[in-house]
């Protein structure tokens, strides 16, 4: 009951940068579920975050040190109060500058718009229902209800239709960048660019576009599935990727990232004990059943699977798939288990050519 009547709403910071203790987490996590309030300010805290995350490293001016040198000398005879003043107000004239930086940031991005249309009733952006062609800036949110479908043109590189109940966020629109927040529903994007120009982040991380088409969905919480139908889709989370090519699958999980994709088309006791081994602690007893089911074609389930085992366990998945496939050259079975980073990408693009 206590969490109900008691905000999270300084925590957050801490709680996007991922610094609580796993407990607290867990408590931030079942308030906000509870709580729109802190919802609502979670997904401020986070967007205003990723934008400062995002913003280029600029070098200062050489005229602002030779100012800086100039007051530093100027200052020496004064008193130390007076000294502790001119340092607040630098380090306040500062943080002056870098709001300024992040408004203009958001100013440039509020320039550009993509174009957004209805498919079935009328969508919302922001607070605009909108029955013909409109558009959307950085952001602002994209709602449907349960009568409504929208498609959106993502900065030319392809397009986002939008299912019935999401709500979808613009964060960046840049040349270089186009991204998205999906923060509950699905969408189907069709994007025709360059790797790694188009990311969708979800409350259990971010899938990031290496030239396909994917539909991704997911709840408030992070719980959700992509599937690929054509190219390539790389979903992480706090230093954990999984690869998924076209006609697999990947589970998503909050606190945890990505599963360990799989092939629509595996057996379905794999893909049982895919998720027991992954959400359910299923142990050996779900190893044992991947193992004993993984087809030639799963070896893109068993080699997302070898850096996630017990050390113990490598050995038996590596074996699996040596039987399964030949190793190619150049991959050795000791630096495998040692889950030497080149030689598990090396591997990866030899086993590729079999998915």
């Amino acid at each position: 009951m206590m969490m109900l009547t008691r905000h999270v709403s300084r925590r957050l910071a801490a709680y996007v940068d991922g610094e609580l203790a796993p407990r607290n987490a867990q408590h931030v996590e079942f308030h906000m579920g509870r709580c729109a309030r802190c919802r609502t300010d979670y997904e401020h805290v986070r967007f205003g975050m990723s934008i400062v995350e995002h913003l280029p490293s600029i070098e200062a001016p050489e005229a602002i040190w030779t100012s800086i040198e100039a007051a530093l000398r100027d200052n020496r005879s004064r008193t130390a109060s007076m000294v502790r003043s001119w340092r607040m107000a630098f380090v306040a004239a500062a943080i002056v500058a870098v709001v300024a930086l992040v408004s203009w940031r958001l100013t440039q991005q509020r320039g550009v718009r993509w174009e957004v249309a209805p498919l079935n009733g009328s969508p919302a952006v922001g607070t605009r229902h909108i029955t013909g062609i409109g558009q959307v800036g950085a952001g602002e949110w994209i709602e449907t209800d349960s009568a409504s479908r929208a498609t959106v043109n993502v900065g030319g590189i392809g397009s986002v239709e939008i299912a019935p109940n999401t709500r979808v966020r613009v964060v960046t629109m840049r040349a270089d960048e186009h991204r998205l927040a999906l923060a509950r529903g699905e969408i189907q994007a069709r994007i025709s660019a360059p790797p790694r120009l188009f990311f969708v982040d979800t409350a259990a991380g971010t899938a990031i576009d290496l030239g396909c088409e994917y539909t991704l969905n997911t709840d408030e919480d992070g719980f959700g599935l992509l599937s690929v139908t054509k190219g390539w889709v790389s979903f992480q989370s706090s230093g954990l990727e999984s690869l998924v090519p076209a006609g697999a699958s990947c589970p998503t999980r909050p606190s945890v990232g990505p599963g360990i994709p799989f092939f629509e088309d595996a057996p379905e006791r794999l893909k049982q004990a895919l998720a027991a081994f992954g959400f359910e602690k299923g142990g050996n007893d779900a190893l044992d059943v991947i193992l004993a089911q993984s087809r030639a074609r799963d070896t893109l389930t068993l080699w997302h699977l070898l850096s996630r085992v017990n050390a113990g366990d490598r050995a038996r998945v590596y074996d699996r798939m040596a039987a399964l496939t030949p190793v190619p050259a150049g991959v050795s079975r000791e630096q495998a288990l040692k889950l030497d980073r080149e030689t598990l990408r090396r591997w990866r693009e030899e086993l590729a050519w079999t998915w």
